[in-house]
């Protein structure tokens, strides 16, 4: 079982000065769900290397199991200092992809032309592909085999509007998750701010906000069988 996790290499919060990346929690959880249920991860970013992590989920109200386990792990923390550059991965070696959040995808990852190509070589070969908090950002233009956006018609979850407002934001992202799900034609449905929020489509997973990242690769294990 090869599963592709795919981070963020944007690290500037808009013009704001300061900085952003992904979600550390949305990466450990996952990425420990994967292992543990015995699947080789890669790691890939569009530069390649070490991602940006965004300081504050690094602060210590944002640490849960997952990221005090890789704390202490070398090979996880090795792995993520090198991961492999996005161009260079194809779908075709993979079972499934997932994308940690974090604000960085939704500069970087939304438009970049690979990503996007990707996703759509994994959802034309009816693989899973799972994205948790902003990562469903990713999703922005992605196409179906026919032409409409692929979350059209289908339920999907991301980070809301009033979590946005929560952390201050909404004025500096470039976009709303939840806005262009709706937009975009996406059935989208949302729980309880901070509560864990997961919805699965065929084999599209996605998920609303950290606390949702383990129950995210949970459902796309499921997918996998």
């Amino acid at each position: 079982m090869n599963i592709l996790m795919v981070l963020t290499s944007h690290d500037q919060l808009g013009d704001t000065g300061k900085k952003t990346g992904f979600w550390l929690e949305e990466f450990a959880a996952p990425y420990y769900v994967l292992k543990d249920a015995g699947a080789d991860v890669v790691l890939a970013s569009p530069k390649g290397g070490q991602p940006p992590l965004d300081p504050k989920s690094d602060e210590p109200d944002a640490q849960t199991d997952a990221t005090r386990r890789f704390k202490d792990d070398d090979a996880a923390q090795k792995a993520l200092a090198e991961t492999v550059r996005l161009d260079s991965v194809k779908a075709d070696d993979f079972d499934a992809v997932f994308y940690p959040g974090g604000h960085g995808p939704l500069w970087d990852l939304a438009e970049d032309q690979t990503s996007i190509k990707l996703i759509e070589a994994f959802a034309s070969s009816n693989k899973p592909i799972g994205a948790v908090c902003h990562a469903p950002g990713v999703l922005r233009h992605v196409k179906a085999a026919d032409g409409a956006f692929l979350v059209k018609g289908r339920k999907v979850a991301g980070f809301t509007n009033s979590e946005e407002e929560a952390v201050g934001l909404t004025d500096i992202v470039p976009f709303l998750v939840e806005d262009m799900l709706k937009a975009n034609g996406g059935d989208y449905s949302k729980g309880a701010d901070w509560s864990s929020h997961v919805v699965t489509d065929g084999k599209l997973v996605t998920g609303q906000n950290p606390q949702s990242s383990e129950e995210a690769a949970k459902a796309l294990l499921a997918l996998l069988g």
